[in-house]
């Protein structure tokens, strides 16, 4: 009874998604002529394969629609192309035995946006099969762990085998990279790491794999009596060096395709990607295997991992890790745990007296929580998760499925929903429950083509083509809709040349078809608009809108190829105006002073010019040296328009007052100075102007002045350099008296001797003189 109604609560959530997704599916209505266009452009898009669908002027794009919008114009449901995403069972073996998992293999017709729904349903087996490997932390601080540990080989595979008929264990071993700062390098703490002399130690090491997976109790026991404790600086571990190990050399450690757990015992933290630095290991972990002799020897080679590079070779290898660590490390291995969807962490006692009944305790919890999940996907694949767990609310749209508290014989059912978000290759990926062997094989083919099946006829499109999908594919030499028309050698690029404005634009701005090297325009949805035009770029609705009426609304004009035409008495963009000038005349009587245009009672005015009525311009430059010809010749007759002033000077106009202007004062063609006012008159250059005084012509130069003036300042300057040199040559004489004076002064001479005299430094005798 429970099972059914189980079953119908699937049943309705699937019809509910189904309804949904029908709803939520819209068509873009992209322009597209064939039917494979169509049913790309949006997954709620249907194909009309129906004949003569399409009235005169309208689109192939009309075929493309929501199949109700379809119907409603008048294709029949036999005539609507709609491929829709679905799967079919390939394999779907009993759950009875071992099998846990159905179905095993699905195949999924994907269409671009639509989710194609089947449901996974997971059967827990009793007595499945374990793996157990334990990993040891060696470091000093576990000696009294691992003399429990040796005394543990019988009862740890009892343990397994009382949960399973088929159990193996293995052991390793790890302490830490063999560089500074992490292990002390010196020659004697090589050999014996531990700081306490008396005791044995062996040697650090990274990683050492022990045993092999087997179900001999007694070779473990053996094989760990052999192990010793040794000892390393810091306190983190190179425990992820060694998982990583475990994880990757699936063949040297013996794992079989059955569940997998790997126990990690440590009483200290560990060190992670980044960490080798210190050690300067540079090197990115490879996540590759490189063990030698069942030894680690390339650990100063790599880095550590990534807690990511661990969760990923963890996964892809389908192992399990228990944390059996120290109370005070239970917070740091949590939150390690939380980044690895099937591990557990559990509280190690500080003898590991309790080992055995803390991994059948964390066994237990992670064989009862099931999480489905797949590998690797591209990003156009999107996949969700609905879990129906028993007992429990259900879980919509989640990145995995996940249910807890699966006993033995319990049946939990996921609903996978897998969307496309373009059209893919053929591929297939794996889903299955983390933890465990079983897998399930989803294959997927795109549904992006069309299948009209249509039988042909041979009057169809005029005997020149073949009908697709209720459009005419036309044979070689012709075209157009119903392959109408000849191409008479000439290419489709030529033909359709003669349909684009320009060689940047579209064939007949995508508003119309080239038929025959014309433009046909469509048929507007919109009503009562019309396209029009020799590359149908014109319409009659596409123009500025005045109090929410097109043009000011039918009265005031009409949109024509996207400009107002206004009807008499109105004006302005959007014909919003009527026809007045009382607001740009000015007190002369002129209409924006003939600079510009009365718009909307409204001077629109030439550039540089400021309404209201265009008489100033600010920005323009100044007319007083432009005109200043025409104001020397209308005031005194001379200047280079002297003989055709009046032809030459038209627009200026003389006045004997003005009573504002522009200042202005310039040169004429004598070098003299004209000041005068200038105001410019209504329209374009036409000034007036009134001269102020008479000219300021410059006096000529006093030749004789400035004659004299030069040799006399030649000369004077020539007679004060030469005052300047007697006076230094009589300061130099006079110094240099006084010194000979002070040097005479000094000199105390006696009368008999010569004070520059000297005595010869060298005496030379004659042997044979006698002094006679």
């Amino acid at each position: 009874m429970a099972m059914t109604r189980y079953c119908c609560l699937l049943l309705a959530v699937a019809g509910l998604l189904l309804a949904t997704t029908a709803l939520a599916l819209e068509c873009p209505k992209i322009k597209v002529s064939v039917c494979q266009d169509c049913i790309q452009s949006g997954p709620g898009c249907a194909w009309c394969k129906k004949l003569n669908f399409t009235k005169a002027g309208e689109p192939d794009s009309i075929r493309c629609d929501t199949k109700e919008q379809l119907q409603q114009r008048g294709c029949g449901a036999e005539d609507i192309v709609f491929p829709e995403s679905n799967f079919i069972q390939l394999k779907n073996d009993l759950l009875e035995g071992k099998t846990q998992l159905a179905p095993q293999r699905v195949r999924l017709m994907l269409r671009r946006g639509q989710p194609a729904v089947f449901n996974v349903t997971f059967r827990r087996a009793e007595g499945y099969p374990i793996d157990l490997y334990y990993l040891m932390d060696l470091s000093y601080s576990m000696h009294d762990d691992l003399e429990k540990v040796k005394k543990l080989g019988g009862d740890l595979l009892a343990a397994l085998n009382s949960i399973t008929g088929s159990g193996q264990i293995g052991f390793g071993s790890f302490v830490d990279k063999t560089v500074l700062p992490f292990v002390n390098t010196h020659p004697e703490k090589l050999k014996n790491p531990c700081t306490n002399k008396e005791t044995t130690c062996q040697p650090p090491f990274a990683f050492r794999h022990v045993l092999s997976l087997t179900e001999n109790a007694k070779t473990f026991e053996t094989e760990v009596q052999k192990q010793s404790i040794s000892g390393n600086l810091d306190a983190p571990e190179g425990g992820l060096d060694a998982m990583m190990q475990v994880a990757v050399c699936g063949g040297k450690i013996g794992w079989r395709n059955v569940t997998r757990l790997l126990v990690y015992a440590t009483d200290d933290g560990f060190h992670f990607a980044g960490d080798g630095k210190l050690g300067a290991i540079l090197t990115p972990n490879d996540g590759q295997c490189h063990l030698e002799d069942n030894t680690y020897k390339k650990s100063n080679e790599f880095d550590y991992p990534s807690v990511g590079q661990l969760v990923q070779k963890l996964a892809e290898n389908n192992i399990q890790p228990i944390f059996a660590v120290t109370s005070r490390m239970v917070g740091i291995y949590q939150k390690l745990s939380d980044m690895i969807p099937k591990s557990a962490v559990g509280v190690l006692n500080d003898d590991s007296s309790n080992v055995i009944q803390l991994i059948k305790e964390a066994y237990n919890n992670l064989s009862s929580r099931v999480i489905l999940d797949h590998g690797t996907l591209p990003d156009f694949l999107k996949i969700t998760y609905d879990s129906f767990c028993h007992g429990k609310k259900a879980t919509i749209d989640g990145v995995r499925g996940e249910c807890g508290d699966v006993k033995i014989h319990d049946k939990i059912t996921f609903q996978v929903k897998v969307t496309a978000k373009e059209c893919i290759a053929n591929q297939s990926f794996t889903i299955r429950p983390l933890g465990f062997t079983d897998t399930l094989t989803v294959d997927l083919v795109s549904r992006c083509n069309c299948d009209c099946d249509e039988q042909q006829s041979p009057t169809a499109c005029n005997g020149n083509g073949k009908i697709e999908c209720g459009t005419c594919r036309c044979n070689p030499g012709h075209t157009g809709k119903n392959c109408e028309c000849e191409t008479k050698g000439k290419t489709s690029k030529e033909l359709e040349g003669s349909c684009r404005k320009d060689n940047a634009s579209v064939i007949c701005s995508g508003l119309g078809d080239c038929v025959c090297g014309q433009c046909t325009c469509h048929t507007s949805d919109v009503p009562n608009k019309q396209i029009y035009g020799t590359f149908c770029e014109c319409d009659n609705m596409n123009c500025e809108v005045h109090n929410g009426q097109l043009c000011g609304g039918e009265e005031r004009g009409r949109c024509d190829c996207g400009e107002c035409k206004c009807f008499d008495g109105f004006e302005g963009s959007a014909c919003q105006c009527k026809k007045s000038t009382d607001g740009c005349v000015n007190p002369r009587g002129k209409v924006c002073s003939d600079r510009g245009h009365c718009r909307c009672n409204t001077c629109q005015c030439k550039a540089g010019y400021q309404p209201p009525f265009c008489e100033e311009c600010p920005g323009c430059p100044s007319p007083c040296a432009r005109y200043i010809s025409c104001v020397e010749c209308r005031e005194f007759g001379s200047g280079p328009f002297q003989k055709n002033c009046t032809a030459a000077c038209l627009n200026i106009l003389k006045l004997d007052s003005l009573a504002s202007g522009r200042q202005c004062r310039e040169k004429d063609s004598d070098n003299c100075w004209i000041s005068y006012l200038m105001k410019q008159e209504d329209g374009d250059d036409k000034y007036s102007f009134q001269v102020i005084g008479k000219k300021e012509c410059p006096q000529p130069p006093n030749i004789a002045a400035i004659v004299g003036g030069t040799i006399a300042g030649v000369a004077l300057i020539g007679l004060l350099l030469l005052l300047m040199w007697r006076l230094v040559m009589e300061v130099f004489d006079r110094r240099e008296y006084s010194r000979f004076e002070k040097e005479k002064m000094k000199a105390k001479w006696n009368e008999g001797d010569n004070p520059l005299f000297q005595s010869a430094t060298t005496t030379v005798m004659n042997p044979r003189f006698n002094g006679e």
